[in-house]
């Protein structure tokens, strides 16, 4: 057989989009795409995930919004972002033109912020929407809508009765009690795919300032520290789905190896995000080392990584 014949296909499709390959982009790490096509080909990815979107514009927190941990990264933007219909004017041209399946990461403070917002993508051509159920209701005293399944459900079904032509894949939060509950909640309201997992609740501390490094006093944890967790809690929500829910992992991804973790342990398709702001090439080394790993192993397709249970 030739070469061409021989090379494995890493091509993967969630909810019905077709991905050339099961990286993807992390939402807030990778700006709108265009942000890096002069460092690395932005082509090459298999989806990219936008900032996270709100209705109306955000100017985002103040104060320190990054801090460095010893293997992570703690960061409080507050969803900063040009609103909804700016997003929709003036970057999605140019997301459309960089190939990848694009992914709109959409944001709120309110059902109805989230279902107006929703509304607006579904008319737009983005591919997917991933909807982020880690922001504060600020209905109910400031709680994340994904820490319990009633209020999960509650967001997503106002979400899914507004996307009449996307695919809705809702992005977990690790700090909910019980993951797997949340997600099932979510599914019966209508979701067709889940992205976990979201940074974990954390804080620093400024000691010569002796006071909390974020405005906010906490913030989100990402990096190389979570991904023990993250996979395990992927690994747990994948077992309790079943094979035939898309499942999309992420957490402190930096190398092929880490991003093959996520996959055996279930996930169709991984999100790096962290890593790429120290080594923007990470997302094509993953690219191409998964491809070298299904050579050698045999594997013809994406989903002959996932281990059987």
């Amino acid at each position: 057989m030739s070469k061409q014949s021989d090379a494995p296909d890493l091509s993967v499709e969630i909810a019905g989009v077709r991905l050339r390959n099961p990286v993807i982009a992390a939402s807030g790490t990778f700006g709108y795409g265009r942000e890096y096509a002069k460092l690395i080909d932005v082509s090459r990815l298999g989806g990219i995930c936008t900032k996270g979107l709100t209705l109306a514009p955000r100017p985002g927190n103040s104060g320190v919004r990054l801090w460095e941990t010893d293997l992570g990264l703690l960061n409080s933007i507050g969803l900063e972002n040009p609103g909804i219909p700016a997003f929709i004017r003036d970057e999605l041209p140019h997301m459309t033109a960089l190939g990848p399946a694009i992914i709109a990461n959409l944001s709120g403070s309110t059902v109805d912020e989230y279902a107006e917002g929703a509304a607006l993508l579904d008319e737009s051509p983005v591919d997917m929407v991933e909807l982020n159920i880690s922001c504060p209701n600020v209905k109910e005293g400031g709680m994340a809508f994904g820490l319990w399944p009633e209020a999960a459900a509650a967001v997503v079904s106002r979400v899914r009765a507004a996307l009449k032509s996307k695919p809705l894949m809702v992005k977990l939060s690790p700090n909910a009690s019980d993951i797997p509950a949340v997600a099932k909640a979510c599914l019966s309201a209508g979701a067709d795919a889940f992205s976990l997992v979201n940074t974990f609740s954390a804080m620093a501390i400024d000691v010569k300032k002796r006071r909390p490094a974020f405005d906010n006093v906490t913030a989100g944890l990402s990096g190389p520290a979570i991904r023990p967790l993250a996979i395990r809690m992927v690994w747990e929500l994948c077992g309790e789905l079943g094979p035939g829910v898309p499942v999309v992992g992420m957490g402190g991804i930096a190398r092929t190896e880490d991003a093959l973790e996520f996959m055996m342990a279930g996930s169709w398709a991984v999100q790096v995000g962290t890593a790429t702001f120290a080594r923007p090439g990470t997302m094509i080394e993953v690219i191409d080392g998964i491809g070298e790993y299904m050579r050698e192993a045999g594997v013809a397709g994406v989903a002959g990584i996932r281990l059987r249970r």
